[in-house]
């Protein structure tokens, strides 16, 4: 599992999936939509090529590699969003 951790979001890809992926659309709305930092690397995604730090400051957190993978590609994408407060709001209002 890759994880790319940008401002407030976090990338998660199960590069299990990627292998069989034939568009690898995960990386053309990276760059269509984004400033392309995803790209494919040994028919993976990946953003090995810049530092931890790079990947903070240029990743948009626009959301297009999720969508793209979802409806294009292998559904290998996931991206969590964390909210604060929001547990102790669900719990508030029974819906933890």
């Amino acid at each position: 599992m890759l994880e790319i951790k940008e401002k407030s979001i976090t990338v998660s890809v199960d590069a299990s999936k990627c292998d069989a992926c034939q568009s690898k659309a995960c990386a053309e709305a990276c760059k269509k939509f984004a400033r392309g930092i995803l790209v494919i690397k040994d028919g993976k995604p990946s953003v090995a090529h810049l530092t931890e730090s790079e990947v903070l400051r240029l990743g948009t957190e626009c959301l297009a590699c999720e969508i793209a993978c979802q409806f294009d590609g292998n559904k290998a994408i996931s991206i969590d969003i964390e909210v604060d407060g929001l547990p102790e709001y669900l719990a508030k209002r029974g819906l933890a």
